[in-house]
């Protein structure tokens, strides 16, 4: 099912079929420099356990299109209490939503699409689901991400220092918002 389309990207769910592209991608070194780690190459088991067998009902998880070809994937959800107390979000009134996505397909980099795929997930987002708040955590270093977040209205919060674990060690994040009342 396709979620939305705007100019030749789109934006459809998940299939069981996708898990082929998810560990194609996934066992890239060039992809997993920026997301996983690559010391954290998927092979179909683990494709499988985190995409298929772990998956959470309150995550809809995406492939990106462009020009008919899958090129990526994305994941959009309601942030729970957990990271609701984390980022500090408790006196909040309002859906917060968090979103996690990577361009599995490298000669698909810096060419706009990152920066079409944030700014339409992020009015389907408010227009469709009533996001209030969008939040991420990219890691600190991933300036290219960070810049396409920026451009698209995303804010940095604060730094979560020893975040995330990648490549065999902890590293620092940053919470970024985008504001609907902003």
């Amino acid at each position: 099912m396709t979620l939305f389309q705007v100019q030749e990207m789109s934006i459809r769910l998940l299939t069981p079929a996708d898990a082929v592209l998810l560990m194609k991608w996934l066992s890239d070194p060039v992809v997993l420099e920026y997301y996983e780690g690559r010391d954290r190459s998927h092979d179909m088991e683990l494709v499988q356990e985190h995409f298929y067998k772990d998956s959470d009902d309150s995550v809809t998880q995406c492939i990106i299109q462009y020009e008919s070809k899958a090129i990526g994937y994305i994941q959009f959800y309601l942030i729970e209490d957990e990271e609701i107390q984390e980022y500090q979000y408790e006196d909040f009134k309002g859906e917060i939503y968090g979103m996690d996505q990577f361009i599995g397909e490298p000669e698909f980099w810096n060419q706009g699409i990152g920066t079409l795929l944030i700014k339409e997930m992020v009015k389907y987002l408010i227009e469709q689901k009533g996001a209030k708040k969008i939040v991420m955590d990219p890691q600190a270093w991933n300036t290219r991400a960070l810049k396409v977040y920026e451009k698209n209205g995303f804010v940095k919060k604060r730094l979560l220092e020893k975040h995330e674990w990648h490549e065999g060690k902890l590293m620092d994040c940053w919470l970024i918002e985008y504001d609907v009342m902003t």
